[in-house]
């Protein structure tokens, strides 16, 4: 299963930085789940369930997004956007500024195996900036391309005194993003499928364990009850 991958996509940094510019003059909201971070973490929507820009709620759903006021000003962007296959959903860009903390957690179902991802393009940031995605740090440069899997235990912090800035994409696996994601190296690993009886065994075994890793294995069967 794939924590991460890095496409291989030639971006202009320079141009994502000028139109990042232009939407900082808009209105940009606070990230809805306050329980998650400490300092400031701010977004404005590119695409959104209701085609608002403060609508920044990400939902993996087959009923289609809208692209917010924002998209047709941010023409590179948008031709961006397009070039990756499939259906988008939520566009953000996501602010988290200097001193910031995203404490550690799971966004349970983000990831490719369960039929959507998430894909970050760095517009700016900076060396100080700690990313963490299941214990493995990951450098991720301006103008870079990258999915990663966000049911992974993942934190973050911005030590550095510039903010933090990247283009967040979420949308729904297809035929046409497995060729994509296969051409770029991608490997996926197939979950293995239990029945009920097993599974209840298995909860009761890692119960008596009583670890933070069994705690997780536990929360996964459930899920899949």
């Amino acid at each position: 299963m794939s924590i991460y991958l890095k496409f291989d996509l030639s971006l202009d940094k320079h141009t994502l930085r000028q139109e990042l510019d232009f939407c900082l003059k808009e209105l940009w909201v606070s990230h809805f789940n306050q329980n998650d971070y400490e300092g400031q973490w701010n977004c404005i929507a590119l695409r959104s369930k209701s085609g608002q820009i403060t609508d920044i709620l990400p939902i993996f759903t087959e009923q289609p997004y809208r692209d917010t006021s924002l998209m047709d000003r941010l023409p590179y962007t948008k031709s961006v956007l397009d070039s990756i296959p499939g259906v988008k959903e939520s566009v953000r860009y996501m602010a988290l500024y200097p001193g910031a903390v995203i404490k550690p957690h799971r966004d349970r179902g983000c990831n490719y195996e369960d039929g959507v991802y998430r894909i970050h393009i760095p517009i700016q940031t900076n060396d100080g900036v700690e990313f963490y995605v299941d214990d493995q740090r990951l450098f991720l440069k301006e103008g870079e391309c990258w999915y990663i899997n966000f049911d992974k235990v993942h934190h973050i912090h911005n030590r550095g005194k510039e903010v933090r800035v990247h283009l967040v994409i979420d949308g729904l696996r297809t035929a046409e993003t497995d060729v994509w994601f296969n051409q770029q190296g991608y490997r996926e690993v197939k979950k293995p499928k239990y029945d009920e009886a097993t599974k209840k065994a298995m909860i009761a075994q890692l119960e008596l364990l009583d670890t933070d890793t069994a705690r997780q294995l536990i929360d996964q069967l459930r899920e899949e009850t």
